[in-house]
């Protein structure tokens, strides 16, 4: 890894960049802006980051090229017709980062101190740790998963949790929608333009959605209901999904239930734990920022992905909000160099 080392201009005492008592760290672990996470929010911010001359360090994260790394074929990103796959979009992205000048680091970020600047960032065991002047936090939100047998294998082989990504794959095939919120009945609805027919199943007799959008799915002629079960096995033949097997909540059997796609609408889980209370956030875990802009309320932080959106979670507005962060921390950066 390229570690970068004390910005190049000449400052006379006192007028670094960093904050006052920063010049006992080690040179090699400090850095004018620091991205967390390898999504393509992320990878955007690299690039346009680097562009900018401001060589920036980027977090691999627990889920190195975030979720796309899941998913096979990606037909929906700007510029490539012919469809290609989730992995090698990350990889080409992470490559022309690269080329600009961004370096790479693998690791979990465990700890942040965002009091004041430059912020300290501790990795892993704890034993590693990084200063930078700027933060761009790009982690991304999981989706929450079922966490039944068979389930993890199948993920990109019929198990999704973007049928927006992956409706399309699905033309005139029976497919499973998993759960009960207004995400759940939006992903059947929309599913319903490609598949033959839609399952919701859900794992209590009463939904959680909004009246508006139950009465939306219940008038869909291609949707159909399995209430009150709960999912106890993701079915295949080990190379794509033939069904869901279910157990009634009442009566304890279990029965089969066909499809060639599920998909999971159980929610999502953004990921700002590490940050301990230390930033503004939504009731549902996401980061607040300021109007349009990617600033959120500490000077020098900024957000961009999955992390801040509850709405979209698609890999082309993600792209866009890490281009906006990377912008927004070039003019902090120059206001306070």
């Amino acid at each position: 890894m390229r570690l970068r080392k004390e910005a190049q201009r000449q400052e006379s005492p006192g007028e670094s960049i960093f904050s006052l008592g920063a010049a006992e760290h080690d040179m090699d672990t400090r850095y004018r802006v620091i991205i967390l996470g390898t999504g393509p929010a992320g990878l955007t911010a690299a690039i346009y980051a680097a562009r900018a001359n401001l060589s920036p360090l980027v977090i691999d994260g627990n889920e190195p090229g975030g979720q796309l790394t899941l998913t096979t074929e990606v037909e929906n990103f700007p510029g490539f017709p012919d469809a290609i796959m989730g992995p090698d979009l990350m990889d080409k992205m992470r490559v022309q980062a690269e080329k600009f000048g961004a370096s790479f680091q693998s690791g979990q970020i465990t700890a942040v101190d965002l009091s004041q600047r430059p912020f300290r960032l501790t990795i892993d065991d704890g034993q590693t740790q990084y200063w930078t002047n700027s933060l761009i936090i790009s982690t991304g939100a999981s989706a929450k998963m079922l966490g039944v047998a068979g389930e993890a294998d199948m993920v990109g082989h019929g198990v999704s949790t973007c049928a927006t990504c992956d409706g399309f794959f699905y033309r005139e095939k029976p497919v499973i929608t998993v759960g009960g919120g207004d995400s759940a009945m939006e992903e059947a609805i929309f599913l319903t333009r490609f598949a033959s027919e839609v399952t919701i199943v859900h794992r209590r007799d009463q939904l959680r959605a909004s009246k508006v959008m139950q009465d939306r799915a219940r008038k869909n002629a291609k949707i159909r209901w399995v209430m009150n079960v709960t999912p106890t096995a993701v079915l295949s033949d080990h190379r794509q999904v033939t069904g869901l097997e279910v157990e009634d909540n009442q009566t304890h059997r279990k029965r089969r239930l066909l499809a060639e796609g599920i998909f999971v609408a159980i929610g999502h889980q953004p990921n700002t734990g590490f940050l301990n209370g230390q930033l503004d956030i939504d009731e549902l875990g996401y980061i607040r920022t300021a109007g349009v802009t990617s600033q959120t309320n500490v000077p020098g932080v900024f957000a961009c992905g999955d992390v801040i959106d509850r709405r979209y979670r698609q890999a082309v507005t993600a792209a866009g909000s890490g281009c906006k962060a990377a912008m927004d921390c070039e003019k902090f950066l120059e206001a306070l160099e």
